[in-house]
């Protein structure tokens, strides 16, 4: 999880860019406010535009292929486009994990369930087929479409997981986002301490990052009776994307210092 374990932004192979964001804090900051933004603009589309789950997922989809097609074609990493497609990945897996959940009927056990073996599957598929799992530099091309397969699975599974927690478990908003906070500790103390492969540390807190970002959206949104603070889905994710977009600006400019 931490930056020494991965190559520095502007790494090139072969005359090939890197095309996906480096492993640092500023990364971590930026995918739980991602998450956060996914969380409540997907209930914004579904429940307070009255969309609904499937149509809200397909209009999400709409959204994803264009983002995720412009982030392949790119010749290298592009910002904007980067974290763009990230926040696309989390609505999109809101509202996959919301369909399977409740429109499909599956309920938060079942469906985490199945989404943790999808999860499973594409890194397995990944590591056989590919020239194994990685997450920065990435420059092959299919290396790229396994990273953002793998990013939605986690992205619906986080979401599954943080749903499952908050509301069936009967936790409250709160404490289930401290349970996924103590869970990214964790994994980062693990990390550090070099008992956590980092490969298996990153897509573990990748997937902890989504139900702590999922339920933090919670707390902004659902009614105070239900342990929310009531800003509703629209307010939240202005907020939301008003912090992202003041830490991908800093961090932006603190990386064009460096080099």
């Amino acid at each position: 999880m931490h930056a020494t374990t991965y190559l520095s932004r502007a790494a090139t192979i072969d005359g090939r860019a890197n095309k996906v964001a480096a492993v640092t804090l500023s990364f971590w900051v930026l995918k739980i406010l991602a998450t956060t933004l996914g969380e409540t603009s997907g209930d914004l589309l579904s429940t307070s535009l009255g969309l609904g789950y499937l149509t809200s997922l397909c209009l999400a989809l709409l959204g994803l292929v264009v983002l995720i097609g412009l982030q392949i074609t790119s010749r290298r990493f592009n910002a904007l486009i980067y974290w763009g497609a990230i926040v696309a990945t989390t609505i999109t897996g809101t509202e996959i994990a919301d369909t399977l959940d409740r429109t499909a009927g599956l309920g938060y056990g079942a469906g985490t369930a199945l989404l943790l073996l999808i999860l499973a599957a594409i890194l397995v598929t990944w590591q056989w087929l590919g020239s194994g799992i990685r997450v920065y530099p990435i420059m092959r091309k299919q290396s790229e479409v396994f990273y953002w397969i793998a990013i939605l699975a986690s992205n619906s599974l986080g979401t599954a997981i943080g749903d499952g927690l908050s509301d069936s478990a009967a936790l409250g908003y709160l404490v289930a986002t401290g349970i996924t906070a103590i869970v990214i500790i964790l994994v980062y103390t693990l990390n550090r301490l070099m008992w956590l492969p980092a490969i298996l540390a990153f897509w573990i807190a990748f997937v902890a990052t989504r139900p702590f970002g999922a339920t933090f959206g919670d707390l902004l949104t659902k009614p105070v009776s239900h342990g929310g603070l009531a800003l509703g889905t629209g307010t939240a994710s202005l907020v939301g994307l008003g912090l992202m977009s003041l830490v991908l600006l800093l961090s932006t400019h603190r990386s064009k210092q460096s080099l």
